[in-house]
């Protein structure tokens, strides 16, 4: 089971001309592979990011995950692939305040037709075990600090067991000691659930984390060495 991108371009019209943020992008990665996309602000790496996760669409290549070109899929079958294979970290956690911990984690499965309740529940109280939240179960987002919203949201990511999980900047919010620990959270529950992993960060410090590293780099993407 892999995601592969070949000769991936992105394009975005300007009134000066077309604006090219991604170029000829190319990237194959297999099941427990994890990899720190670096770069500067407005390098591209939340586009390629945002179309790996089928969020975008390319303006030229391909992609595809399990053998499945996602694009070439009508909208609705898209959205019930991106539901069912991909999870998201985003740097900022996107609860929703009204909701309990549990119940943020359990939304993905809310448009899962495919999943039963009793077990993805059964699932989403172990995850939240896991990432230290085991009794917040009733606590609504607000009675949490930064670190355990963003835990939280990785709890969320994986509930519906994932091949690709795509992080963006998840610990740009989060002072040096939760970004330390939510890091560490988020490789070990990779590991442990054996996904592809893909974080995008400007964070040397968690870039290092990750066995594989490479940099946007005027929209190409190099190893860095």
């Amino acid at each position: 089971m892999s995601l592969e991108a070949h000769n991936l371009s992105k394009e975005y019209a300007t009134r000066s001309g077309p604006l090219s943020v991604l170029r000829a992008v190319n990237l194959t990665l297999n099941r427990g592979d994890a990899l720190a996309v670096m770069g500067p602000s407005g390098s591209g790496k939340s586009t390629l990011l945002h179309i790996l996760g089928t969020l975008d669409h390319p303006t030229g290549g391909t992609v595809t995950l399990e053998g499945t070109n996602p694009f070439t899929l009508a909208e609705a079958d898209l959205a019930a692939f991106r539901n069912r294979r991909i999870g998201f970290v985003f740097q900022d956690h996107h609860l929703l305040p009204q909701c309990s911990v549990l119940e943020n984690v359990l939304i993905p499965t809310l448009v899962n037709t495919s999943t039963k309740p009793a077990e993805t529940e059964a699932y989403a109280r172990q995850l939240l075990d896991r990432v230290g939240l085991g009794n917040r179960l009733d606590h609504r987002p607000a009675e949490l600090s930064g670190g355990e919203r963003q835990r939280v949201a990785v709890a969320r990511a994986l509930v519906l067991k994932p091949v690709l999980l795509l992080a963006d900047e998840p610990t740009g919010n989060l002072d040096r000691k939760n970004a330390q620990s939510v890091g560490a959270l988020l490789l070990d529950l990779h590991r442990q659930e054996n996904t592809i992993l893909v974080v995008v960060t400007h964070s040397a410090e968690l870039g290092r984390l990750l066995p594989r590293r490479m940099e946007m780099n005027d929209g190409m993407l190099v190893p860095i060495a």
